[in-house]
């Protein structure tokens, strides 16, 4: 492992959570779950999933359990850059799948609460383009779309 990982906090399913994003997301793997060995001040009991430590996509990360103290918030985000517009429609659906929530510009909280932004690597291209202007039309066509439509900001990109 590591020696850096970001920990997510979660109230009770974070393994649940774990297992999802694992299944969503090439090049990823439940690592390690931990169990509860004493009963928590947050109601967790002995042999309850504590932490689940997993990769996704070369990228570590811990899931715990901690009880309902504290919850998600989207001042931080995964952002998961996306080979083209088949991914990016696929994640997105997947993660607005029972409960999840679309924001703007690609970014969504999925059903545990957790923000995440579904960004096409070419949309990076277009909106950091060597032409100013191109990069222009092209930032602009994205902060109108809630999830991203590459070819959308591709032709406002161009001028058309």
């Amino acid at each position: 492992m590591s020696r850096i990982a970001t920990c997510l906090w979660f109230d009770k399913d974070g393994e649940d959570a774990a297992r999802f994003y694992t299944s969503l997301i090439p090049n990823s793997r439940i690592d390690r779950v931990t169990a509860y060995k004493t009963e928590s001040p947050a109601g967790n009991r002995i042999d309850d999933t504590m932490i689940v430590e997993f990769t996704l996509d070369g990228q570590q990360y811990q899931a715990i359990n901690g009880g309902p103290i504290f919850k998600h918030s989207p001042a931080a985000s995964i952002v998961f850059l996306t080979k083209d517009q088949a991914e990016t429609d696929r994640l997105w659906d997947a993660f607005l799948e029972d409960g999840g929530e679309p924001v703007q510009c690609g970014w969504l909280t999925d059903r545990w609460g957790l923000s995440w932004q579904i960004v096409p690597k070419r949309l990076i291209e277009l909106t950091t383009d060597a032409d100013g202007e191109k990069a222009r039309r092209a930032t602009e066509a994205m902060l109108k779309q809630i999830k991203i439509d590459i070819a959308e900001i591709e032709r406002a990109a161009a001028g058309a």
